[in-house]
């Protein structure tokens, strides 16, 4: 599955989105024959019905493809055609007070699946994994939870990839951490780049959280840096707060979306793009 959403009415990222959806597929032996125009036509089709997608009613839009109708089996041939499913919801974004105030963040105790037992890089609905750490961290009270991989390093969090600052260098751990390769991830990091700002790929433990000037969190139905910055004060309690924004804030127009800048520790996720800039 992929989710997007949309700018002014236009799906963002909707290529990158449709090639990850492919190879996903591909790793589970699941052929999709659909060509990209008739997947976004649906898309399309989808929103207008509910009213979305349009300026001023930007969708959230969740893409799922199935195997399709047919036995109750393992079998990938069991099934003729895959099935497609396309949903449609307003899309809403984080609380004004993640940009202003920061959130609270925690590390949580459920560890992300080993790599070699479902890889990370199949976005799938296979999300227990993922879930178990998300209700973790709502018991106490966090607005998203950081996981750690089976060696004991930061790897991500439940719903977003992960950004931390220290000592002015912007760090995200690398998909060999057994992280899913976010698009979201993969456009902040080309975005820095144009702007001379190097954003490299290395292994994060708890402390360099502790220790971290700011840190953000990122997913692809909100392309921005919420929450802007992440001062961890301990392992388990974690706030993340705008108050150094600025280094990283970067003026730039795209065709699809509005001008973005770029925190200093960022969590991407889609479902939370916005613009965002330092008082």
């Amino acid at each position: 599955y992929e989710v997007l959403r949309t700018y002014e009415g236009r799906l963002f990222l909707f290529d990158r989105h449709m090639r990850r959806l492919r190879a996903s597929a591909s790793r589970l032996h699941l052929e999709i024959a659909t060509p990209d125009a008739e997947f976004e036509r649906r898309c399309v089709e989808t929103m207008r019905a509910a009213g979305l997608g349009v300026p001023g009613a930007d969708a959230y839009v969740r893409v799922l493809v199935t195997r399709g109708v047919g036995e109750i089996s393992y079998d990938p041939g069991a099934c003729g055609a895959p099935s497609i499913v396309v949903i449609a919801k307003p899309h809403v974004d984080a609380p004004a007070s993640a940009y202003t105030d920061g959130v609270r963040v925690a590390l949580v105790d459920v560890v992300r699946n080993h790599p070699a037992t479902v890889n990370p890089l199949i976005k799938s609905n296979n999300l227990l994994n993922n879930a178990l750490g998300a209700q973790e961290a709502m018991r106490r009270g966090a607005f998203e939870g950081v996981m750690r991989n089976y060696r004991g390093e930061i790897v991500e969090c439940t719903t977003a990839n992960i950004f931390v600052v220290r000592d002015g260098i912007v760090t995200t751990p690398p998909l060999d951490a057994g992280l899913l390769g976010g698009l979201t991830r993969e456009f902040l990091i080309e975005v820095a780049a144009q702007h001379g700002i190097v954003i490299r790929e290395g292994i994060l433990h708890d402390a360099d959280l502790i220790g971290a000037d700011p840190a953000a969190v990122a997913d692809a139905a909100a392309l921005a840096c919420c929450p802007p910055l992440c001062t961890m004060a301990a392992p388990c309690d974690t706030i993340c707060r705008p108050e150094s924004l600025s280094w990283l804030a970067m003026p730039a127009t795209y065709t699809a979306a509005p001008t973005i800048c770029c925190s200093s520790i960022a969590t991407s996720t889609a479902r939370n793009m916005r613009a965002c800039w330092p008082a």
